[in-house]
């Protein structure tokens, strides 16, 4: 499936199962799967098929309607977090900040608690995105300016990725190469 598509399209992957779109990137979707959480899928994936509602009429369902409920699920929700687990190395392990100058006291922080605000800056920046692209009185080449923003702002918290324990949680910045 190689068209663009917008927020709050329905979608079904033949791994994650249904979904609907929460967010639009470069080149990937992220997507709100039912029994998967929030994925970010390539928008050439081959395992995913929009789904068209049959019989569905214009005074049934409007994307403004469908919109207007997404955003409001998305705001009742915004506080629940999938669970990111930590890297087995890092369990009931210790950050310590020590300055430079030895006659000061070094900070001692629990990695998991280090850990847990890493992802709460990540979802936090994830509903930013998302409220980006769902503004009504921001144009296109606005959202892709601030998108852009925001993907250089995934590419500097890359630093972090060796805190999780699952790749597909990683933060990704700018791809290059091949893409």
């Amino acid at each position: 499936m190689e068209k663009t598509l917008g927020i709050g399209t329905r979608l079904q992957h033949r791994h994650f199962g249904q979904g609907v779109i929460v967010a639009i990137r470069y080149a990937s979707y992220l997507i709100s799967f039912i029994d998967h959480g929030i994925k970010e899928i390539d928008k050439g994936d081959e395992m995913l098929d929009e789904i068209i509602p049959e019989n569905v009429s214009a005074e049934l369902e409007t994307v403004s309607e469908v919109e207007v409920s997404l955003l409001k699920i998305l705001r009742q929700w915004a506080e629940v977090s999938e669970i990111v687990p930590l890297g087995d190395r890092w369990q009931n392990g210790t950050m310590i900040l020590q300055p430079a100058d030895s006659t000061l006291k070094p900070k001692e922080i629990p990695i998991d608690i280090f850990f847990h605000k890493i992802v709460m800056l990540r979802d936090r920046i994830r509903v930013m995105e998302q409220q980006i692209n769902a503004h009504k009185k921001l144009n296109d080449e606005d959202k892709v300016n601030l998108q852009q923003y925001i993907t250089r702002i995934y590419g500097t918290l890359t630093t972090f990725n060796v805190l999780f324990k699952d790749k597909e949680h990683w933060f990704v910045g700018e791809k290059t190469g091949g893409e």
